[in-house]
């Protein structure tokens, strides 16, 4: 999956907390959210003169529910309950935690939570 499929994908599926999400498309979407927090951080200090003005607070509100929703869905491929989701509430060890779970490959074949996700194969 590639930068732009993973945007697309966790935008168009904005709210939806169910099927699974594989690895791409969870970091591709974290360095997306990532790009957004610098270049909106930037402009804020440029035209607002503050590190977190108002531009990247729309910004993170306007892309909180996606990120919760890619987030359980990868928890979902690895097999276990998005409420895990709520472990990155604990500082530092529910992060690292989290970190190291969805580092880590998927569930191969139907687990349940749905079927493996399919990888598009790529055109030459």
């Amino acid at each position: 999956m590639t930068f732009q499929e993973a945007v697309k994908t966790c935008l168009n599926k904005y709210a939806d907390f169910k099927g699974r999400a594989r690895r791409p498309e969870y970091w591709w979407f974290v360095l997306f959210i990532w790009i957004g927090n610098v270049v909106f951080g930037l402009l804020d200090r440029l035209l607002l003169g503050a590190g977190n003005g108002l531009l990247g607070v729309i910004w993170g509100l306007a892309l909180l529910v996606p990120a919760i929703a890619v987030g359980v869905r990868r928890l979902h491929d690895l097999d276990k309950s998005g409420w895990w989701l709520l472990l990155g509430l604990i500082p530092i060890i529910g992060t690292l935690v989290l970190i190291w779970w969805f580092v880590q490959p998927g569930t191969k074949g139907k687990n349940q939570f749905g079927a493996e996700p399919r990888v598009k194969p790529r055109g030459l």
